[in-house]
């Protein structure tokens, strides 16, 4: 059965697994029911002490498209990387453990990318379940994240939040390894993944329809654990602004002095950047100084040209203001400015 491991597949699926026996029969039967079969399953044991071990090793004796790697519990990442130095595909597929695909998912995905050469990858749309946990929260960013769909969107996007839902991560493979794979950098390893993907000039977009179920769950890594704190989203994203639309830029104005400005601001001074303004719409705020910027009206902006602006603000009526009004003063987006959160 040796051979079967170097035969080529279309599709290498990344599913790593930590103690979730009581969601993997679901996510099992999902991917079983998957209308294209040319695919291999990559299931990495990333160190349970539950029975899901014994129901992935039932399912690779029933299934020789499923592959089991175990370890020793290292984490997502090294999980991650464990399956993708194993698969074969000219595409990875990500699949969370206590997640339920639509049977159209693989086709779909494919479909996209074999039609938009110039698509390094896809996403595709989500729906939170159980639906009686799903707050308003949820509800937004599961609106927000399902509207994005073009490249253009995710650019526009790419600093707000991951524009691409981690497990619905359809890419292909041969540019994720010019990129380097998954990297443990103490903040999210999808986003930082994106991020090193669209540095590169890869352009991403998403099937327009949802194909994903994201099951809620309190005690998901991405709940807890400090790499998907806000802080630790907020470095990602400095780190990479800094690195490519403001390296060349004589520093950073920030429009909002509000918490999210302030907290982008000492970020940016953290690691090395100029906040040469903030740009402030409330009058009562003008002509103070915050760590050291000051605070000015919109009509001054075009004092600062050879900076870089970002959009620091929550709400997404105030940041499309905000676009409009530097549009009209000339600011390119992705260019001159982006949005963030």
């Amino acid at each position: 059965m040796d051979w079967l491991a170097e035969m080529p597949v279309a599709i290498s699926v990344l599913l790593p697994v930590r103690d979730a026996a009581p969601y993997l029969p679901e996510c099992i039967a999902s991917l079983r029911a998957q209308t294209f079969e040319d695919f291999e399953v990559l299931a990495i044991d990333d160190g349970s002490t539950d029975e899901s071990p014994q129901l992935l090793s039932a399912w690779a004796t029933e299934d020789s498209r499923v592959r089991l790697v175990r370890q020793a519990p290292r984490g997502i990442v090294h999980a991650l990387e464990a399956g993708r130095a194993r698969a074969r595909g000219r595409y990875l597929a990500r699949m969370d453990a206590d997640d339920i695909a639509d049977p159209d998912r693989f086709a779909e995905q494919l479909a996209l990318l074999q039609g938009r050469p110039d698509l390094a990858g896809c996403g595709a749309g989500v729906r939170y379940f159980p639906r009686a946990e799903v707050r308003g929260g949820g509800r937004r960013y599961e609106d927000w994240i399902n509207a994005i769909r073009t490249p253009e969107d995710v650019e526009r996007n790419l600093f707000i939040e991951c524009p691409l839902a981690h497990p619905t991560f359809f890419l292909r493979a041969d540019i994720v390894a010019q990129v380097g794979g998954y990297v443990e950098r103490g903040w999210p390893e999808d986003y930082d993944l994106l991020l090193r993907l669209w540095r590169s000039g890869a352009r991403l977009a998403a099937v327009d329809r949802v194909l994903l179920q994201w099951r809620i769950r309190g005690d998901r890594t991405s709940v807890w654990h400090e790499s998907y704190t806000p802080e630790a989203f907020r470095r990602c994203k400095v780190h990479y602004l800094l690195d490519t639309l403001v390296r060349d830029r004589d520093g950073v104005v920030i429009w909002g002095a509000g918490p999210i400005g302030k907290a982008f601001a000492r970020e940016i001074q953290a690691q090395g950047g100029t906040v040469r303004a903030f740009v402030e719409l409330d009058p009562r705020k003008i002509d103070q100084r915050i760590y050291g910027a000051p605070v000015i009206s919109a009509a001054r902006v075009d004092e600062y040209r050879d900076s870089f602006s970002v959009a620091a603000v929550g709400q997404e009526g105030a940041r499309g203001r905000i676009r409009a009004a530097l549009e009209t003063a000339g600011w390119q987006p992705g260019t001159d400015f982006v949005a963030v959160a």
